[in-house]
């Protein structure tokens, strides 16, 4: 795609057609490219259709007629013998029944809906089950099969040509990136999906794919009891109380604070890496401390919990050597400042974000002895890194500076009292970014509660996953960002 200000410079271009020659340049107008293009109009309805709510979109496009064969082929005419509008309709479904949801799925991509598939695919969880979702629709495509195979009216045999290939790519997208959802069903439910993709979609990587997750869960099934998520070999991940956790504060004067910087962000990558984004939901998240729900969500536990590790490590470095003087703590406090801007130069928030509550905890906080002696210009930096997390206007700082630098290479370090890494370092290293999951939490937890999941007649309010949606897919893009941290080994 041509970029803002190339455009504007080609609608500047009169090009002509000379005979057998081909295209000559025969005048040039110039554009400013600063000036902003009209915006289209458009206007949106609520259509309602058995209980269902759409909101039906209507935005025209206005498309402009070249003056010759030349012109219309290249795409860069300047003189325009007129133009034609176009009306181009996009259909979101809002409200509806269960059945009327999962229908959806297939109907979405004609509709213009193109974030509906992954948005029922990263929430459906809230508010039904995939056995019961994949019932829905396996149902409904046979029934559509069955209408077409009769010649009925209801669906055409190019109506439904076009359901399958939407139904295939919903069952691809299902199968490629939520697998545990099939793993956790009963075999009768999988046998089924994997029947109506042979005789659909046979010979095709869908049916390969789906017949290995079967052959998964047949093998995995007939082991001693266990389960395929217990059973997949995955890395056991750190959590609270684990006694293997346990160990005696370090002395973090005897590490350099780039290579600390360096080893938290490396843990704390994988770890985000490795959060499945659904478990951050409110529905799922704000259930983890009742009774029996200990399972839920263990990779947001495991990075939650690499966070309070680290939090517990400053205070305890700072704190458990009773017989140090306040100049000897003095230095402990200004060596966790200095991680903390390596972290903040590697766009590691998360560990920044650890070791500045470390420093502002109450225990830590009352050492007026210890902070008298801190250089100012180590407390003048500690102070502006602290602002970054301040608590004004729901922490407005942070969640600008994450999308500013978010899927950025390198961060943004203009302030003078920021130290940079060594140029060497920085373009090896930095280019991820590891956030404050927290944030994302709390946004998530607070839409759960402050949004109904069902309106009137019961409903499925699914504007509210929408929502949560958004937030979802901001997490997967700092995910796909963090995997580009790229670490020297030794």
């Amino acid at each position: 795609m041509l970029g803002r200000s190339v455009r504007h410079l080609l609608d500047g271009v009169k090009l002509e057609v000379s005979g057998e020659d081909g295209v000559v340049l025969s005048a040039y107008r110039p554009r400013d490219p600063d000036l902003e293009t009209p915006t289209t109009p458009q206007s949106a309805v609520e259509e309602t259709v058995d209980g269902a709510v759409y909101s039906v979109t209507k935005r025209h496009v206005q498309l402009q007629q070249a003056a010759n064969k030349g012109q219309l082929w290249l795409g860069v005419g300047a003189d325009v013998v007129g133009t034609r509008c176009e009306t181009v309709r996009t259909r979101c479904l809002k409200v509806g029944r269960l059945d009327q949801i999962v229908h959806h799925l297939v109907e979405a991509l004609d509709s213009g809906d193109s974030s509906y598939v992954s948005a029922f695919l990263a929430t459906h969880r809230a508010f039904t089950t995939t056995r019961q979702a994949l019932a829905i629709l396996l149902d409904r495509l046979e029934y559509l099969k069955k209408e077409e195979e009769r010649g009925s009216d209801g669906c055409s045999g190019k109506d439904w040509d076009r359901l399958r290939i939407s139904a295939d790519s919903v069952f691809s997208t299902w199968l490629e990136q939520y697998p545990e959802d099939f793993w956790q069903l009963e075999q009768d439910g999988l046998e089924r999906l994997v029947r109506y993709i042979k005789e659909e979609s046979g010979g095709s990587d869908l049916q390969r794919r789906a017949e290995e997750i079967l052959e998964q869960h047949r093998r995995l099934s007939s082991s001693d009891g266990q389960t395929l998520l217990n059973s997949a070999g995955s890395e056991r991940l750190p959590m609270e109380g684990d006694p293997t956790e346990r160990s005696a504060p370090m002395d973090i004067l005897t590490f350099m604070a780039d290579t600390t910087a360096a080893q938290l962000t490396m843990i704390d990558a994988e770890l985000f890496m490795r959060v499945v984004p659904y478990h951050c939901l409110g529905s799922i998240w704000s259930q983890r401390d009742k009774k029996g729900k200990g399972h839920l969500a263990p990779t947001v536990r495991a990075t939650v919990h690499q966070f309070n590790k680290l939090t517990n490590c400053v205070i305890a470095s700072c704190l458990c050597n009773l017989q140090l003087r306040p100049q000897q703590r003095a230095r402990i406090l200004e060596k966790w400042v200095l991680v903390a801007e390596e972290c903040r130069a590697l766009k590691n928030f998360s560990s920044l974000y650890a070791i500045i509550s470390g420093l502002q905890s109450n225990p830590v906080h009352r050492l007026k002895r210890t902070w008298e002696e801190i250089p100012r210009e180590v407390l003048r930096r500690y102070e502006e890194l602290s602002e970054i997390f301040s608590e004004k206007n729901n922490y407005s700082q942070s969640r600008e500076l994450l999308i500013k630098e978010g899927t950025s290479k390198y961060p943004t370090l203009d302030k003078k009292h920021l130290k940079k890494p060594k140029d060497h370092k920085l373009a090896a290293v930095v280019q991820g970014t590891v956030p404050y999951l927290g944030t994302f939490l709390t946004d998530l937890v607070m839409l759960d509660t402050a949004v109904k999941d069902y309106v009137e007649d019961g409903l499925i309010n699914f504007d509210k996953r929408r929502k949560e949606f958004e937030i979802i897919a901001r997490i997967k893009l700092l995910q796909k960002a963090c995997r580009n941290y790229s670490f020297e080994r030794e």
